[in-house]
């Protein structure tokens, strides 16, 4: 199971992952929390605007997922940018009633400190206070993307994956997020040295697994 705040998350932050446990014939549910509806990337040129752009996100992300090999995409209707001020435990309630639905062996989401985005964060810390209020004997493990400012701080990674193998499929989920990335890749188009390092620091995903 996938737990992430915005569309685009799930396949830029987990991706491979995704792609990798599909083919392998594990299903993945995808948790997405808001449908971005306040993000500034509309196309360039524009395709979308602020009324359009909700309907548009969750049809990439839909397509995303269906790209890295599962349909079952779940919404929550959160307010993008406003994560950080819901009630916690109301929250970490909703997102629990989720996770037993499902009963995952395990989720992946954001590290509640070292993610960049309020919304990464907030929703990060709701689905481990999620966990932690689950019988131990049904918890499922937790892996964490983290990056940005701090980082460092945390170590090496408890788990490096490596997406090699589904690489091709990782980046058409990503080009299918086509409001938040068709001007990223087409630069791309017109300078190979920078395809190559797209694909290059795409290749792994490394995961903090949180301890209970």
């Amino acid at each position: 199971m996938v737990i992430m705040p915005h569309p685009d998350d799930e396949t830029m932050a987990c991706g491979g992952s995704i792609a990798l446990h599909t083919k392998a014939g594990t299903p993945v549910t995808i948790l997405c929390g808001t449908l971005g509806e306040m993000g500034r990337n509309m196309g360039n040129p524009f395709f979308a605007n602020r009324e359009t752009l909700p309907t548009l996100r969750e049809k990439e992300l839909r397509d995303a997922c269906a790209i890295l090999g599962t349909t079952d995409v779940r919404l929550m209707g959160l307010r993008d940018k406003t994560v950080e001020f819901l009630d916690p435990e109301w929250l970490s309630g909703r997102i629990r009633d989720e996770i037993e639905a499902v009963n995952p062996s395990l989720v992946l989401t954001y590290h509640p400190l070292y993610s960049v985005h309020p919304d990464h964060m907030a929703l990060g810390a709701a689905v481990i206070r999620a966990v932690a209020a689950m019988d131990p004997a049904k918890r499922p493990a937790v892996h964490m993307r983290a990056f940005g400012k701090g980082v460092e701080t945390l170590g090496p990674a408890d788990l490096v994956v490596n997406v090699e193998s589904v690489i091709d499929i990782k980046m058409s989920a990503i080009a299918a997020h086509r409001s938040q990335t068709e001007t990223m890749f087409a630069k791309a188009a017109q300078d190979p040295a920078l395809r190559e390092q797209m694909n290059r620091q795409r290749s792994s995903e490394n995961y903090w697994i949180q301890k209970f």
